[in-house]
């Protein structure tokens, strides 16, 4: 049987095949399912490296008209993710309110930042005239 077709060897047996079809199968279950999982992601727009503080209630927030503030542990702001001076923060509100007159103001800030500075933030956005401020927290693991 020197020249049989079939995938056997002369004494009859069957030669070892690899499958590419199911592992191409596989592959894109596999891509469908990272792409899938991302986009179900929830992204920040904070500074990263932001430890959030944890909460039980909460709902997640549509990201277009907003701007994120993020107060971190040394005190610092950053408006999205550009650090800022407190004198800029100031003018970019006034700015960000006059494009974006229901603009909403998502404070982002870290576990450890001093209160006074978020009490801050929080008070120079209503006094620019925004009424939808929001905090943003990660979710609390239940039973603790």
């Amino acid at each position: 049987m020197a020249g049989s077709s079939g995938g056997t060897t002369s004494d009859g047996k069957k030669k070892a095949r690899i499958e590419i079809i199911p592992l191409i199968d596989v592959i894109f279950f596999l891509l469908a399912t990272f792409v899938l999982f991302t986009l179900s992601l929830n992204k920040s727009n904070g500074v990263a490296g932001i430890n959030l503080p944890s909460a039980e209630s909460g709902e997640a927030r549509d990201p277009a008209g907003t701007v994120t503030i993020s107060v971190t542990e040394a005190g610092t702001i950053a408006w999205n993710k550009d650090y800022i001076s407190l004198a800029e923060f100031i003018d970019r509100l006034r700015t960000f309110k006059s494009a974006e007159p229901e603009g909403r103001i998502l404070i982002n800030g870290d576990e450890g930042a001093l209160f006074n500075a978020a009490l801050y933030v929080f008070d120079e956005a209503r006094k620019t005239g925004f009424q939808k401020i929001f905090i943003e927290t990660k979710v609390r693991q239940t039973g603790r």
